[in-house]
């Protein structure tokens, strides 16, 4: 079986390096995303067997998007900032864009009978860790740093992953890029021909 999902890297700045010694200096018993693992979530595909891996790769290369760029601000939690369970930054641009293609992924994997796992609605973030127990002064950081601007970022192409559990955290392994305006031409640089 394979953990899929696809995904928009995103570099690991300055202001992100600010925000995250910020939020492990809280006191919080938190287990930090890796500065190379660094995405927003388009869509959580889930286990899926081998053998549809050429069904999940057409949906995903049938997604068409312009270039667009994300502002990427604030800080949160989920569920809420007095209870975090994930400490996340914000979209606050772009946000239309990351919606249209999470709707077009999960209509042509359904198309082609693979059922997504996330059935959540999708609010775009970017995770910067996990709590794990106490959540020190978490919950007044998040509050004061609820509008801080870590910056923007252009989207010129989504990727699929293949995700590998480790007790040292997720490997994550590019299985194809699709381009930005390629229209589904099959344009993608394909990473893995035997999955």
């Amino acid at each position: 079986m394979l953990r899929l999902f696809v995904g928009v890297d995103v570099p690991y700045n300055a202001e992100l390096d600010a925000l995250m010694r910020l939020v492990k200096s809280s006191g919080a018993d938190i287990k930090p995303v890796e500065p190379e693992n660094m995405h927003i979530t388009l869509l959580f595909i889930g286990e899926v067997d081998e053998r549809a891996l050429t069904d999940v790769k057409q949906a995903v290369s049938s997604v068409s998007f312009p270039k667009f760029t994300l502002r990427l601000a604030g800080l949160g939690a989920f569920p809420n900032p007095f209870r975090p369970r994930v400490v996340w930054v914000g979209v606050r641009e772009g946000v239309e864009e990351l919606r249209s293609i999470h709707e077009q992924l999960r209509r042509n994997l359904i198309a082609r009978g693979v059922r997504p796992e996330d059935e959540k609605e999708f609010s775009p973030h970017l995770t910067l860790a996990r709590v794990k127990g106490a959540v020190g002064t978490l919950p007044q950081l998040i509050v004061k740093y609820q509008d801080y601007e870590v910056g923007t970022k252009e989207v010129s192409s989504i990727k699929l992953f293949k995700s590998t559990l480790t007790p040292k955290g997720p490997i994550y392994e590019v299985l194809m890029e699709v381009k930005a305006s390629d229209r589904g031409r099959g344009a993608e640089k394909d990473k893995a021909n035997s999955g």
